[in-house]
């Protein structure tokens, strides 16, 4: 029980720097944007450029994160941090510098040559994103979570500052000072100033990780550690493509008497509405990757992960229905133009479950070193986001890229589970896991169908259906409550 306490203390601590930055982002900087830009459009450019820096961030990592934990224990934490530091550094360094003498010429193939500056800001972010990135995996496998939460938590707070110092401070001073900062041609190129310049503070708060860094390019090392990450390249790009490729395709394949940006942005604001979800399997994976790895060489390594899929499962059901339950108030994190999009929020929600059900299955590819076969998984979720996406969305908009998100994740954990049982057989408690779904569902169909136009009705109505699924994870783990609460007595 002491493994699971731990799993459960570090997912904690690091949700500090995942689920509190993420939560800030969501209660503070989503209605700052919805409400500051009114006019969707505006919010839709935000989201859309954000998902080409997703793109970026996964290129440019290439794998690495998971590979560093993967080899630490065969080369040692700091030989492994040096290599794969020094490597991220050089494609980075290429990288900032061909941007610099061809960002004009992206701005205009993407839409953007009147705001080519646009695409500067976010290529530096992405640069300080990446360099940062193996620093923040060295702080996960030294077990310094409080460290890692530190930085993470000033990132956002910088972010926060400096968007209400620009959008509201600066845009209504008086004072001519105040006043010269604020340019209304601008306007939302802001929001990216601001995160430049958390990004750049990220930086230099892990400078004592860096001086701990020495440039070391071993040849024979590399190439035995990229032969296990390219196929993870493969696999985190096909999984970013199936996160934010659809706010991509909605700007060219929405009519363009709809608006596409429009769309954009209110599909943008309301798969926002999930991030409950995507948060706590977030905080789950930073605990969880270390810990899975760690965990391979124990006798009861498959009983292990096992447990944790059946409470994680638990977990993201809660999640599913404390948002669904209490959609009606959760609506107000979103400005009242966004609001015409909440119905995608329970298919984003459980397509997000589904996720992170994938990404527990994923161990035993990952531990056997077969990252291929994640590759493959992974394109075949591509393929069903392009192809439900392209057919779909000039014929139901946004609502389209919200179903081939389900579909797609919960095509990628059904191969998932299938595979693992020729190469790594765990058996997971799929009857309970199927039971404790199914109730969930069956709630959550209950609560539309009982729908009152009183909201404290509503809401009471909607308590009652939670603690229902509640009663049923205690009727059916009862003795292990009991265990888990023990434990943590002790």
């Amino acid at each position: 029980m002491n493994k699971y306490k731990q799993l459960a203390n570090q997912t904690i601590i690091y949700g500090l720097g995942t689920i509190v930055p993420r939560m800030l982002n969501f209660l503070l900087l989503t209605p700052f944007y919805t409400n500051v830009f009114l006019e969707q459009e505006k919010y839709g450019t935000i989201t859309e450029l954000y998902s080409y820096t997703a793109f970026l961030l996964v290129l440019l990592t290439y794998g690495m994160e998971t590979t560093f934990f993967r080899f630490s224990n065969k080369y040692g934490n700091n030989n492994i941090f040096n290599v794969v530091q020094s490597v991220i550094t050089v494609t980075s360094v290429l990288f900032i510098s061909a941007i610099l003498f061809t960002y004009n010429s992206i701005a205009g193939i993407i839409g953007y040559a009147n705001s080519s500056y646009f695409v500067l800001l976010f290529c530096f972010i992405v640069f300080f994103d990446v360099i940062t990135s193996i620093p923040f995996a060295y702080l996960r496998q030294i077990n310094r979570p409080i460290y890692f939460s530190i930085v993470k938590l000033g990132n956002v707070a910088i972010n926060i500052f400096f968007n209400i110092f620009f959008l509201v401070i600066c845009k209504n001073a008086q004072s001519p000072g105040l006043a010269s900062l604020y340019n209304p041609e601008i306007g939302v190129g802001y929001a990216f100033i601001s995160n430049l310049i958390a990004s750049a503070f990220v930086f230099f708060a892990l400078l004592p990780v860096f001086l701990k860094f020495k440039f070391v390019i071993r040849l024979g090392i590399i190439r035995h550690l990229l032969s296990y990450s390219m196929p993870l390249v493969i696999v985190g790009f096909a999984g970013m493509f199936n996160e934010v490729a659809d706010k991509i395709f909605l700007k060219y394949l929405v009519p363009e008497h709809l608006n596409p940006l429009k769309q954009v942005g209110i599909y943008g604001a309301n798969y926002k509405m999930a991030v409950l979800m995507t948060i706590f399997i977030q905080m789950f994976k930073y605990a969880a990757e270390p810990f899975f790895f760690k965990s391979a060489a124990q006798i009861d390594a498959k009983h292990t992960y096992s447990t944790v899929m059946t409470w994680f499962v638990v977990a993201c059901l809660l999640i599913f229905l404390g948002v669904t339950m209490y959609i009606d108030l959760f609506q107000y994190f979103i400005g009242k133009p966004y609001r015409v999009g909440l119905h995608i929020v329970p298919i984003v929600l459980l397509a997000n479950m589904f996720l992170g059900i994938y990404y527990n299955l994923s161990v035993w590819y990952k531990i056997n070193n077969l990252t291929r076969f994640g590759a493959i998984i992974s394109l075949v979720g591509v393929v069903i986001t392009l192809f439900v996406n392209v057919v779909f969305i000039p014929i139901y908009g946004y609502i389209a890229s919200a179903w081939a998100t389900l579909i797609c994740y919960f095509s990628m954990m059904l191969i998932s589970y299938q595979m693992s049982k020729k190469y790594y057989f765990v058996k997971y408690n799929a009857k309970l896991l199927s039971l404790y779904f199914i109730s969930a569902i069956l709630l959550y169909l209950v609560k539309l169908y009982l729908n009152f136009d009183s909201l404290v009705v509503n809401n009471l109505v909607s308590t009652i259906l939670f603690l229902v699924f509640v009663l049923i994870i205690y009727l059916t783990k009862k003795n292990d409550l009991k265990t888990i609460y023990r434990s943590l007595l002790k």
